[in-house]
C-alpha cells in the first residue's frame, strides 16, 4: 500500500486522497490550520456568535457528551471560558466502561451542569449493530447516528438551538478543510456519520424485526423544526485552534479527569477513546478493512504536530497495530456470532489494495477492568444470523 510522505496514512483511509508530492490531503489541512487561519478572528466570531444565545432561554447551549476527551474538554471550555449554562446530553450506547462513569461524576460535579442521559432499547440496539455490521463493516451505527440525531431533537425539544460539538473532521480527515466553517447539519451527518444508511432505510433493511417507533432515536429531526428554533450546531475546533494533547492536560490539571488503557493503543495515549470497551473491536474492524488501526491515527497526529518523528510512528504502528482483541469474545457472544462469520464479513469490506491475512494475526492484551465489563447474555429469539460467504 502507498502511504503519505509525511505521516503514515494509507491510501486505503476514507476520505484522502493524495497530491503530486505524496502529501496526504489531511497534512496539507493541517498547514491550513497552522499557517492560514487567523484563529483570533475565530475566536471574535465565536463570542459573537455565543452573544445572540446568551441567556435566551432555560439554557445557553448544548453541549453532546460522552465523557471522553474531547466532550470533557468542550463541557469545561463552555462553562469556565465562555461562562454558558449548558445542557449536558449523552447518548448511553451500552458499552461505557467503568472509569467513565467515575470521571463524569466527578465532571459534573465540579462544573455544576444539568445532565440529560438516554439509552436506547438493548433489543433494538443489537439488531442494529448486526445489521450494520453486516452491511458497512461497521457496528457502531447505532451510536453515531443515535448521538447525532437524538441530540438534535433535543436541542428542538429544549429550544436550545445552540450546540457544541468537538474537532472540525478537517483534523482528522477531508470530508471538510479548515477553510470552511463547518457546521454540524444533515449535510455532515449523511456524508460522514450514518454510513449512508438513513433509519428508513434500516427499518428496512430489520424486515420488520423492529417497529419503526423504536428507532425514533436515530431519526435526524426535520430541517424546518430546526430552522424554526435557529438552530446553529457548530464545531468548537472551528474557532479554536484544536490540540488534543494540550486539551488533555487542561482537563487532566482542572478536572481531575483520568485516562486509562484501551486496547490497541499505546499506553503514553491513555487519553484516547477510553469511554467505550468495544474501542479495540472498532479499530481491529478497521485494520482488517483498511490496513490502518487506532496507532497509525494517534502516530498521524504527532507526526503533524511535530512531536515525533515518521520513524517514530512507524515503530509504534509495528508494535500495536492489528492485534486480535480480548474483548472480541465479549463482541461475538453479545452478537451470538462465531469469530468465523465476524471475520468472513470484515473482510467482504477490504479496501483494495489491502489484503488482510488473519492467520498472522497476534493475540492483544487483556484490559485490567475488563471484569467489570457488562456481560449479560440476553435470549435473542428469531436471530437473523450471517450467511459464511454471502457476497450480497
Amino acid at each position: 500500500m502507498l502511504s503519505c510522505s509525511k505521516c503514515l496514512l494509507p491510501e486505503t483511509a476514507e476520505a484522502t486522497s493524495f497530491d503530486d508530492t505524496g502529501s496526504c490531503s489531511v497534512c496539507r489541512q493541517i498547514e491550513v490550520r497552522d499557517t492560514q487561519i487567523d484563529w483570533d478572528d475565530r475566536h471574535r466570531q465565536m463570542m459573537e456568535l455565543v452573544a445572540q444565545y446568551r441567556d435566551k432561554g432555560l439554557y445557553d447551549c448544548i453541549v453532546p457528551y460522552s465523557g471522553g476527551k474531547d466532550s470533557v474538554f468542550q463541557l469545561w471550555y463552555v462553562v469556565r471560558k465562555l461562562g454558558l449554562k449548558p445542557l449536558v446530553v449523552r447518548f448511553d450506547h451500552w458499552f461505557y466502561r467503568p472509569l467513565v462513569e467515575e470521571n463524569n461524576t466527578s465532571v459534573f460535579k465540579q462544573l455544576g451542569v444539568d445532565v440529560l442521559n438516554f439509552t436506547p432499547n438493548w433489543h433494538v440496539v443489537r439488531e442494529l449493530m448486526l445489521e450494520s455490521l453486516k452491511r458497512r463493516g461497521d457496528f457502531c451505527w447505532h451510536c453515531h447516528t443515535g448521538i447525532y440525531a437524538h441530540t438534535m431533537q433535543i436541542a428542538i425539544r429544549y429550544e436550545t438551538p445552540l450546540l457544541f460539538w468537538g474537532e472540525s473532521l478537517a483534523e482528522y480527515q477531508s470530508f471538510y478543510s479548515y477553510d470552511e466553517m463547518e457546521e454540524v447539519d444533515e449535510k455532515r451527518f449523511n456524508r460522514a456519520m450514518n454510513l449512508g444508511i438513513t433509519a428508513d432505510d434500516m427499518y428496512e433493511f430489520l424486515g420488520g424485526r423492529v417497529a419503526k417507533r423504536d428507532l425514533y432515536p436515530f431519526v435526524y429531526p426535520p430541517r424546518k423544526e430546526l430552522m424554526r428554533i435557529k438552530c446553529r450546531s457548530i464545531c468548537l475546533g472551528s474557532y479554536i485552534r484544536w490540540d488534543t494533547k494540550k486539551h488533555v492536560e487542561i482537563i487532566k490539571r482542572e478536572l481531575g479527569w483520568k485516562g486509562q488503557e484501551v486496547e490497541g493503543i499505546p499506553p503514553e495515549y491513555d487519553y484516547e477513546k477510553i469511554e467505550c470497551f468495544f474501542q479495540g473491536v472498532r479499530d481491529y474492524l478497521k485494520y482488517i478493512k483498511r490496513g490502518m488501526g487506532r496507532t497509525n491515527h494517534l502516530a498521524n497526529i504527532d507526526i503533524r504536530n511535530h512531536r515525533i518523528t515518521r520513524e517514530e510512528g512507524e515503530r509504534l504502528v509495528k508494535e500495536y497495530d492489528g492485534k486480535r482483541p480480548p474483548s472480541l469474545d465479549l463482541f461475538l457472544d453479545y452478537l451470538q456470532i462465531s469469530e468465523e462469520q465476524f471475520l468472513d464479513v470484515a473482510m467482504r469490506h477490504e479496501v483494495s489494495p489491502w489484503q488482510f491475512s488473519p492467520n498472522q494475526v497476534e493475540s492483544g492484551k487483556r484490559m485490567p477492568d475488563m471484569d467489570k465489563w457488562d456481560n449479560t447474555r440476553v435470549p435473542w429469539p428469531n436471530h437473523p444470523g450471517i450467511d459464511i460467504g454471502n457476497k450480497g
